[in-house]
């Protein structure tokens, strides 16, 4: 448990009047004893996955098998927000672990990464009946984790796959045909909006402009981007 400044002192207090009643009139107290220790990230994704582990803000809770919080690295320099956990999801417990999250998973590759070094996670932690679109309702009921999420990791870049995601961080309706590969700013943390891997399942031909964005991505968090006119042999 997180010892706060007020805890703190009143334990200090205590021992002082312990100390008084026995006759002591002077003391030391080393400087490490009066450092308050913060949990790591780690403990506080964990404790808020634990909150929201039986939560019934939405019909949603309903159907669903599991809660899917998010999967990774919580000292992640890079995190991918997407839409909401479908069926593989639900039944394995972890965020892109269906089609789209394999093709994720290759796009992480091609930028010289592996899936343990990032953090993934959905705007909503449940799966919608059908895969079907997350409703406006259950995004209210549900974004305030999401917020607590990239709060704690503190990412220096944050990508957003697909409209719902990009929507739900900036506030902003514009399509993501128009928004993607442009930078735009999360709470101060530089934010890459693109297309949602499941969209490029259906359309092949969105994977290089996605890999353009990752590209920029990659110069951001300093990464070498492999090849001189934006193009990789890692690409498909």
């Amino acid at each position: 448990m997180e010892t706060n400044t007020a805890q703190v002192a009143a334990m200090v207090k205590r021992y002082v009047e312990q100390l008084a009643r026995l006759g002591v009139r002077e003391f030391y107290i080393p400087r490490e004893a009066l450092v308050v220790k913060k949990n790591s990230k780690a403990e506080r994704l964990k404790a808020l996955e634990d909150k929201l582990r039986n939560c019934e803000r939405c019909p949603l809770c309903e159907g669903r098998t599991q809660v899917i919080f998010g999967d990774g690295n919580p000292e992640a320099d890079l995190v991918f927000v997407g839409e909401a956990p479908g069926r593989d999801e639900d039944i394995q417990g972890k965020p892109f672990v269906g089609r789209a999250g394999q093709l994720l998973t290759k796009m992480i590759n091609a930028m010289q990464l592996k899936r343990e070094d990032v953090y993934i996670c959905n705007v909503i932690k449940c799966r919608p009946p059908e895969n079907r679109d997350p409703l406006p309702q259950e995004i209210a009921a549900c974004e305030s984790f999401l917020i607590q999420q990239l709060d704690i990791i503190q990412p220096k870049v944050i990508v957003a796959l697909g409209r719902f995601a990009v929507q739900s961080l900036l506030r902003d309706s514009t399509g993501i045909t128009r928004l993607r590969g442009n930078w735009r700013d999360y709470h101060g943390i530089p934010l890459m909006p693109t297309f949602h891997p499941s969209y490029l399942l259906r359309n092949p031909a969105g994977k290089r402009p996605v890999w353009q964005d990752l590209q920029e991505v990659m110069k951001k968090l300093g990464i070498p981007v492999p090849g001189e006119n934006g193009k990789s042999s890692k690409e498909s």
